[in-house]
């Protein structure tokens, strides 16, 4: 007798009920006890598949789950079938499988046992019934976090088969962010902790649906404490995640907005603090009537204006004069102060940004320009733009058209702009630092606005009206000007302009008593041009020219910049000693044309 067969021989007289199966699944042969136990002769079983001896749920379980599991794994353990008898009798079996390969690893057979169940055996097939058809999104895992049993719910909520989920790594149906929070060992760690508790996954149907899922599971531990099975439970959550994102993308983008509205809110609300006269041109004089002539005749156009003149003379109540007059007034007018942005947020500043454009951008934020949209963009200090930024800013006012830092989305507005300076535009285009292109796209229509010196009785006029007021913000008696203390402000040269007389009024008011106002000591240098009393006789040496008072005042600042070794706020700074605010006093400073000394350096 050859070795072949002494294992058939082996094979067919085993007490175990057993066949073995080849590549396509029929039965290549049968062992007499499970003939015995079927009631069948071998030539009525060889060559026929094992669905054709069981019950209509064990064929479709073997299809869909244990010969999908047995080519992945190469084995099946404990599987539940029942046969069916030459006499339709059902004889419920656990089988285990094993496939048999060659030392070059092709397939040779498989070779599959069963062994016949009691009573309490088949109450635990009862109920592996009733659990896979239980309304539940419920699956089992084995040891190593593969798919043992799912429920039918289960895999009609993911879209899949049976066959097409038993047996592979749970991890499989789960997001690309869960997948890599369990890659590894990782997955091994979570089974052998055994349980869990209202754990957010994500898992991913067949059709590529994410679901969103809480999962809770409770184990079963062998003898030595091992855990052998999981038992995971699953809520769909979906609907209620999603309505909790809509709820915070909602959110979100009502404080965008909100924060949009707050920054429209400001902007807007730097029209009304307007310096000059609480924002009412106030005087007669030949020079500022002159002025206005040409605000009327640009008004009504939509021409592009340049204000020009010294710091404090009122360029942006000009510029509010203009938008008032024009067809534009029912729409905002924006207000940019060039010379207090820092320079790597012009861009922004002017045009807005995206979130994530650059760090700090937290969320999306508009520009002037489209706050500005249908209304007039005022430019104060426009001389202090970055050449750089020049040429963008040239572009919009072109083609009214730009992009947000970061968005590559062309917007499209409807400006007005008016530009301000109190440099010479002229002599920075000579210097390299501003375009030439730029200045002439500004400067269609310039209009001089007129410093306070040349206005004449002006300065009577808007000192009156600035104590009136300031008196009454203050809560103070109604003061008037004397006639001594009128002509010493006309005879004052007024180096600050309107911002400066508004500042010597208010401190003035400030420092009386009573319904007296004590001019003199908001501004000492008013008492160098005292008149001489009526009918007195003036000497030559009694007065100073103009040009000796800008001196004078000018050789003063120098002796309290040097006594303050050049620091012009805080303590003891010159602005304190002299009275006034330091930025007035830095006014003064730009006006006389005073630079600090540079220090020399050590040969």
């Amino acid at each position: 007798m050859s070795q072949m067969d002494d294992y058939q021989w082996l094979f067919r007289k085993a007490p175990a009920m057993a066949t073995a199966l080849g590549r396509g699944g029929e039965y290549l042969d049968v062992n007499d006890a499970l003939l015995d136990r079927m009631g069948y002769t071998r030539e009525q079983m060889i060559g026929r598949r094992p669905t054709d001896f069981v019950t209509a749920e064990s064929a479709r379980r073997i299809e869909e789950e244990f010969r999908p599991a047995l080519r992945r794994t190469g084995k099946l353990e404990n599987k539940p079938v029942s046969l069916v008898t030459s006499t339709g009798d059902v004889v419920d079996c656990v089988t285990n499988a094993i496939i048999e390969y060659d030392p070059q690893g092709a397939f040779i057979r498989t070779i599959a046992m069963y062994t016949e169940v009691d009573d309490q055996a088949r109450a635990s097939f009862k109920y592996r019934d009733l659990y896979r058809s239980t309304p539940a999104i419920l699956h089992t895992l084995d040891a190593d976090g593969h798919i043992h049993t799912v429920t039918d719910h289960w895999l009609q909520k993911l879209g899949y088969t049976r066959e097409e989920v038993i047996g592979r790594p749970v991890t499989d149906f789960y997001s690309d962010a869960d997948r890599k929070k369990l890659s590894g060992a990782r997955l091994q760690e979570a089974v052998n902790r055994g349980e869990l508790n209202n754990v957010d996954r994500q898992m991913v149907t067949k059709d590529g649906r994410v679901l969103d899922i809480v999962m809770s599971a409770i184990s079963h531990r062998d003898t030595s404490g091992k855990v052998d099975r999981m038992l995971v439970a699953s809520k769909d959550v979906t609907e209620r995640k999603q309505a909790e994102r809509r709820l915070r993308q909602t959110l979100a983008e009502n404080a965008r907005l909100r924060e949009e509205l707050e920054h429209e809110r400001d902007y807007l609300r730097e029209e009304v603090n307007v310096a000059m006269n609480f924002g009412r041109i106030v005087g007669t004089s030949p020079a500022l009537q002159q002025m206005l002539k040409r605000v009327e005749a640009v008004a009504d156009t939509p021409a592009s204006v340049l204000l020009l003149g010294e710091s404090g003379v009122g360029k942006e109540l000009v510029a509010h004069a203009i938008h008032a007059r024009s067809p534009r007034s029912e729409g905002p007018m924006v207000k940019v102060n060039c010379a207090s942005i820092p320079k790597e947020l012009f861009e922004s500043e002017f045009f807005g940004h995206v979130k994530g454009a650059f760090t700090g951008a937290h969320r999306d934020r508009i520009g002037r320009f489209q706050l500005a949209d249908g209304g007039t963009l005022f430019l104060d200090e426009v001389g202090e733009i970055p050449l750089e930024l020049q040429s963008k800013l040239l572009r919009v006012l072109q083609e009214s058209e730009f992009e947000r830092v970061g968005d590559d989305v062309t917007r499209s507005v409807d400006v007005r702009v008016i530009a301000a300076t109190n440099r010479s535009l002229e002599q920075q285009i000579v210097d390299g630092k501003f375009r030439e292109d730029l200045f002439y796209r500004l400067s269609v229509f310039p209009v001089e606005v007129p410093p306070l010196r040349e206005r004449g009785d002006d300065v009577i006029q808007l000192a009156q009206e600035f104590l009136e007021k300031t008196c009454k913000d203050f809560g103070r008696e109604p003061m008037t000007l004397t006639r001594g203390q009128a002509n010493k402000l006309r005879q004052y040269g007024w180096p600050g302009n309107v911002r400066e007389l508004k500042n010597v009024i208010e401190r003035a008011v400030i420092l009386s008593r009573g319904n007296v106002l004590r001019l003199e000591a908001s501004l000492p240098e008013l008492t160098l041009t005292d008149q001489a009393p009526s009918g007195a006789t003036v000497s030559a040496t009694a007065f100073l020219t103009e040009k000796e008072m800008r001196e004078f005042q000018k050789n003063n600042l120098l002796d309290v910049l040097k006594l303050t070794n050049w620091r012009v706020s805080g303590a003891n700074g010159a602005a304190e000693l002299l009275g006034v605010k330091p930025t007035t006093l830095a006014d003064r400073i730009r006006t006389f044309g005073i630079r600090k000394p540079q220090r020399r350096q050590r040969k």
